[in-house]
């Protein structure tokens, strides 16, 4: 009785290269599917119209040489350079075995992003001993003859492995984001990444570029002293409660119809209607935690259909002044971290499905405890203690570490 043959199969990595065209892949993968081959990857990238094509086939011996040979016929045929690649079964098993490893998403963000700036950033990723599996680009292409002042350029590395020392890799990329003025973004590549749920946001500094306590302050003339207490307080040198109480306290005698002057001639945050825009109609929750006044918070709220908004309530007496005092709990940097554990209760979401954006020391507890914590144009203090921070660009960079991608996000991406 013969002994049957064992059926010798060969691992063939095929690489094209080449000016893009549709129907392409469905030429090489009618080759492929005619000889039974079994694609084990397969990847592509186009950059300016010029492709980029890996795939990984396990076939048989006899099939190998033949599918090598159409393939290269049909790509003369098609314009396009090909070349093949054997991979030894323990180098492809060692491969394998490397997807159990940590995977973590590294993005950079700047007005632009020069070779210097890249070079920098994947000099951190080697010496950390981290592979990139995957580089994307996540902003829209940029015209050289057509200015645009919310210009903005954001790529996005896909690692795997586990770092040698992760607070070092911390550090450098700080470093690394002062030296050459580009902001980054290191997170755990896990589920939660991808299903964040809740957006917690502080608002003046924030959402709208001024202090409104400052605002009401001008109003009454006191402008410079609450300035001052302002100031420390959000540098972290005095405590909140404290301060809080001795601004309300100048502000004693105002009329309270100016809020409504100051509420609708308050400066937007560049990026803020872009990001509100993506977040509502992707389903996000979006709440105001903010040490400031609840009057201009719901103004905000109405105006972009935010769901909760918790700040502070100034007293209004019978004559329509501001007592100098407030209403009911201030919310000052511990009663944030609260709110945001509460509606995370709420909306029946983890923790780690949480986001939270702010500038000021009384940000700190609640970008601690999210999922994601973001200093946005930060002071000093704030941007050291963070580990995600914006300071070259408008709040919608927050999409961008959410992983959006322009092109994904239609007519709201041009806003």
């Amino acid at each position: 009785m013969k002994e049957s043959k064992v059926k010798q199969e060969e691992l063939i990595l095929i690489r094209i290269t080449g000016q893009d065209r549709p129907g392409l892949t469905t030429a090489v993968m009618s080759i492929l599917a005619r000889y039974n081959a079994h694609v084990l990857d397969i990847g592509q990238a186009d950059i300016h119209s010029t492709l980029s094509l890996g795939i990984l086939i396990r076939i048989d011996e006899k099939g190998a040489g033949q599918v090598m040979k159409e393939l290269l016929f049909k790509a003369t045929e098609l314009g396009v350079n090909i070349g093949f690649a054997p991979v030894p079964d323990d180098e492809y098993e060692d491969w394998v075995s490397r997807q159990g490893k940590n995977r973590y998403i590294l993005t950079i963000i700047g007005r632009s992003l020069s070779a210097r700036n890249i070079e920098e950033t994947t000099r951190v990723i080697t010496e950390q001993g981290i592979n990139i599996d995957s580089i994307l680009r996540l902003t829209g292409r940029q015209s050289i003859r057509k200015r645009n002042q919310n210009v903005r350029a954001c790529i996005e590395f896909s690692l795997r492995g586990n770092p040698k020392d992760y607070s070092q890799m911390q550090a450098d990329l700080m470093q690394m984001s002062h030296e050459q003025g580009i902001d980054f973004s290191l997170q755990k590549d896990n589920m939660y990444r991808r299903m964040r749920r809740l957006i917690c946001f502080d608002m003046d500094s924030t959402l709208i570029q001024t202090e409104c306590i400052d605002e009401l302050a001008k109003c009454a003339g006191v402008g410079k002293q609450v300035a001052e207490i302002t100031e420390r307080a959000m540098r972290g040198e005095i405590d909140f409660k404290e301060s809080f109480t001795e601004r309300v306290a100048l502000l004693k005698g105002l009329d309270a119809n100016v809020m409504k002057d100051i509420a609708e001639t308050m400066p937007i945050t560049e990026g803020v209607d872009r990001l509100m825009t993506v977040l509502k109609q992707c389903g996000y929750k979006i709440a105001i935690l903010s040490g400031g006044f609840t009057y201009f918070g719901e103004y905000l709220q109405r105006k972009y259909g935010i769901d909760y908004v918790y700040a502070n309530e100034l007293e209004i007496d019978e004559n329509n002044k501001l007592t100098g005092r407030y209403l009911g709990e201030i919310v000052d940097g511990k009663r944030k971290a609260e709110l945001l554990k509460l509606l995370a209760q709420v909306e029946k979401v983890n923790l780690a499905q949480t986001i939270a954006v702010g500038d000021g020391a009384n940000d700190l507890p609640m970008l601690a405890e999210a999922g994601l914590g973001i200093a946005f144009h930060a002071k000093p203090r704030v941007q050291a203690t963070a580990e995600q921070n914006i300071t070259t660009i408008g709040l919608d960079g927050v999409l961008y570490f959410l992983g959006f991608k322009d092109s994904y996000l239609g007519d709201a991406g041009k806003l």
